[in-house]
């Protein structure tokens, strides 16, 4: 009789809508390992579960299979928090850049320009957003093309 600790790989993909190729890819990436096998069949328990959910997480927050193999391999719990905190650190940029794209979006889907792009508050919405190394360079500016710089 099957204890309900444990799941099948079928089982386990249909929890989180995967295909079951998928887990057994990311277990030959060495993300995941099944509790044990039975008969020749996989067997996970919620300890996997628990891992499954961190990668789909991580991947949906754009971690790569690499780098959530480098965060559960990490040899100590401190090196294992030093991961984290970088990639909470990258998380935090990419929700700061979803949030000013997503302002940019709002403000053109209510602009009232013909071409959103030409609107001067658009204009001062885009060179308020950039980050600082990617704010272009008005002193070399083409004429006529702010923001455009020579060879661009």
């Amino acid at each position: 009789m099957k204890s309900s600790a444990e799941m099948s790989i079928g089982e386990l993909a249909a929890r989180f809508g995967l295909a079951t190729h998928v887990l057994r890819h990311w277990e030959t990436m060495g993300l995941i390992r099944p509790a044990r096998r039975s008969s020749g069949r996989r067997r996970y328990t919620e300890d996997q579960v628990s891992r499954v959910t961190m990668i789909v997480r991580g991947k949906a927050a754009g971690l790569g299979l690499e780098q959530l193999r480098e965060m559960f391999d990490a040899a100590t719990p401190d090196g294992r928090r030093d991961l984290l905190r970088r990639h909470q650190a990258e998380l935090e940029w990419r929700i700061r850049q979803a949030e000013a794209s997503k302002t940019l979006i709002g403000h053109a889907l209510e602009c009232s320009e013909p071409d959103f792009t030409l609107c001067p508050k658009f204009q001062q919405m885009c060179a308020g957003s950039l980050p600082e190394d990617l704010a272009p360079d008005m002193a070399n500016a083409r004429p006529g093309r702010p923001g455009v710089r020579d060879g661009a």
